[in-house]
């Protein structure tokens, strides 16, 4: 076999886990012969177990399954209904979870209604005091200003009565002295509009709140602080004194 080689160089190849030697110069028949009829004995054994191995797999195919219909199934349809039943109940949980947090944000809503509804009633409440307090500071204000005006016309109807007072019965009758008393009179009735009226203190009971007392006289006719005449006449604005009537009391 020796005789038959040819020299031939070797190299050698790595391929991380295989080394292949290549013969560059020169044929070994023998060996090659033999190789060849290697392969061609592995080639028909491949093709025998590729036949062994399909029939095997044709019979198992015409060969009818005895468990179909057993209990197995019942296990998968059990196992096909698990998912449907967890759907279910992952969406009633939604549901749940939706609906409880709707039913918070309603109590959210319902607490900020009553809070803004009690906020706004005690504003319209606070409004309306201050409304109310305004209107009585100008009420007052406007009183306090009617009688400073009042009062400087109180001396004019003092003077009207007096003028009046001193005429006789006949002087009276003349038309100028009509016409006197009807002015007058209709200053009486402006007087009334605007809330101005008359004490007429005498023959009351003295009262230091309106009368001012500039005399006394006994008098066994009277009862005890009765006022018995009136020298300058009081009057009233509304509820205010406007001016005290000037008086003489007795007993």
């Amino acid at each position: 076999m020796k005789d038959n080689k040819k020299e031939f160089d070797e190299s050698i190849v790595k391929d991380d886990s295989a080394v292949t030697i290549e013969i560059k110069d020169g044929n070994l028949p023998e060996e090659k012969a033999a190789g060849e009829a290697a392969d061609a004995d592995s080639q028909e054994d491949a093709e025998n177990m590729a036949e062994a191995g399909a029939g095997d797999s044709d019979e198992a195919s015409e060969e009818p399954d005895e468990t179909a219909g057993e209990p197995a199934d019942d296990y998968e349809t059990e196992d096909q209904e698990d998912p449907g039943q967890s759907s279910d109940t992952k969406k009633d949980k939604k549901k749940k979870k939706s609906q409880r947090a709707l039913e918070m944000e309603l109590d959210k809503a319902k607490e900020k209604a009553l809070e803004m509804t009690d906020r706004f009633q005690r504003l319209m409440a606070e409004f309306e005091n201050a409304r109310k307090r305004m209107d009585k500071e100008k009420g007052q204000m406007f009183d306090i200003g009617a009688k400073s005006v009042l009062e400087k016309l109180l001396p004019v109807v003092d003077n009207f009565e007096r003028g009046l007072d001193a005429l006789s019965e006949e002087e009276k009758q003349e038309p100028f002295a009509q016409g006197i008393e009807k002015i007058y009179q209709q200053m009486m009735t402006v007087f009334d509009d605007l809330g101005v009226k008359p004490m007429d203190a005498a023959g009351k009971e003295f009262n230091p709140d309106l009368h001012n007392a500039v005399m006394h006289v006994e008098d066994e006719e009277l009862g005890e602080n009765i006022v018995a005449e009136e020298f300058q006449k009081g009057y009233m604005y509304k509820d205010s004194v406007l001016r005290h009537s000037m008086v003489k009391v007795a007993n």
